[in-house]
């Protein structure tokens, strides 16, 4: 597994900690890192991620709220939810990521830590996601 996989699955663990446990702060972060040991590059990336889905956690769960309007934010499991958050943070605020990127990498990690289901649910709400985008699904955005 790649750095950039393992960070991605890192900053899921990590906000999926903070949505069960509340107050996150440095002391609960460096807990993390003791109870999930990795390389400085895959703690580098996986924190950038979870730092800019905490920055922009409000639009980022309002576009899974549109796209998953049949549920409520809160009633979906917890890591699909987190794994989503991820995913929509690189599709718009990642340019140097490809969304389909995002999406086969969040599909992947679902399959790992969610439910059987989870790969299916995640794929649809990306996708839909995805089709919102004013850039190429397979390219790199350059401005």
């Amino acid at each position: 597994m790649g750095p950039r996989r393992e960070g991605r699955e890192a900053a899921v663990q990590f906000l999926y900690q903070r949505d069960l446990n509340t107050g996150t702060n440095a002391e609960t972060i460096a807990e993390f890192w003791e109870l999930r040991p990795a390389a400085k590059k895959v703690r580098e990336f996986g924190m950038a991620i979870a730092e800019g889905v905490l920055a922009h956690q409000g639009d980022i769960d309002e576009r899974i709220r549109q796209a998953a309007s049949n549920y409520d934010l809160h009633r979906i499991a917890a890591v699909d939810r987190n794994i989503l958050r991820i995913s929509i943070f690189e599709m718009l605020y990642c340019p140097e990521v490809p969304p389909v990127v995002s999406i086969n990498e969040a599909i992947e990690i679902a399959k790992r830590f969610g439910s059987e289901d989870s790969g299916r649910f995640v794929n649809g709400v990306l996708d839909r996601i995805r089709g919102e985008l004013k850039r190429p699904a397979r390219a790199v955005k350059t401005d």
